[in-house]
């Protein structure tokens, strides 16, 4: 079933996203895709959101020999005759289409307003499990929950960030039981590419050193949308 309640429906949507949902549960979103307008919206937003960070990941150059290998393979499968007209109007339509691309993107790029770098990450479990969503807006951080679990009776969830360069981590204040969301108001830290953010386990009030003193439960590293 499709959750009604918007929180909930909001995390399905996260889940269908990162791709964490059962074969049943994927099945059933996609057939309600077209039919549940509010759980599309909550979709394409999670898509907008997330696509960004394929960015995040270090491009891998293929093998040398790929190249050759899918040239020789294609010639092979398409007649003599044809090729030299086929791919001589594949170059005149590429470069057709490349020159309108260009031209758009360059007026794109000269009346767009500027906008500071976009940064977030995915704190992580032990297990490499994505657990929270974590984007820097506005001078603060706004953490969404990816896959929810319980926190252990009589502890706390505290939220941390060691700027590059820092010795010791700044507390950024406790998340609340049971929240699939949180924010982090501006001024406390000031986000960066290259800051760890981490969620430990702490007693009741938090840490009483002002240091983590629990496990760490999700840890991540904030970067540039897009930087390779």
């Amino acid at each position: 079933m499709i959750p009604s309640d918007p929180e909930e429906l909001d995390l399905l949507a996260a889940e269908h996203v990162l791709g964490t949902l059962d074969a049943r549960q994927t099945e059933e979103v996609r057939r309600a895709l077209p039919v549940n307008a509010v759980l599309r919206a909550a979709v394409e937003a999670w898509e907008a959101r997330l696509v960004p960070m394929a960015g995040l990941a270090l491009p891998e150059a293929p093998p040398p020999e790929l190249w050759g290998r899918i040239e020789t393979s294609l010639a092979a499968r398409v007649p003599a005759a044809v090729r030299p007209l086929r791919r001589e109007r594949f170059w005149k339509i590429w470069s057709v289409g490349a020159t309108v691309v260009a031209a758009g993107l360059a007026a794109f790029l000269v009346f767009r307003p500027a906008e500071p770098p976009r940064m977030m990450t995915v704190l992580l479990t032990g297990s490499e499990q994505p657990a929270w969503l974590v984007e820097a807006e506005g001078g603060g951080l706004r953490l969404a929950s990816l896959n929810a679990r319980p926190v252990e009776a009589g502890r706390v969830q505290q939220l941390w960030a060691l700027p590059p360069g820092a010795t010791a981590p700044v507390s950024l204040g406790l998340i609340p039981a049971g929240a699939s969301r949180a924010n982090v108001a501006p001024g406390l830290v000031q986000p960066q590419a290259g800051m760890l953010i981490e969620i430990t386990l702490e007693p009741p009030g938090g840490s009483p050193t002002g240091r983590p003193t629990g496990p760490i439960l999700f840890i991540g590293r904030l970067a540039r949308a897009g930087q390779s």
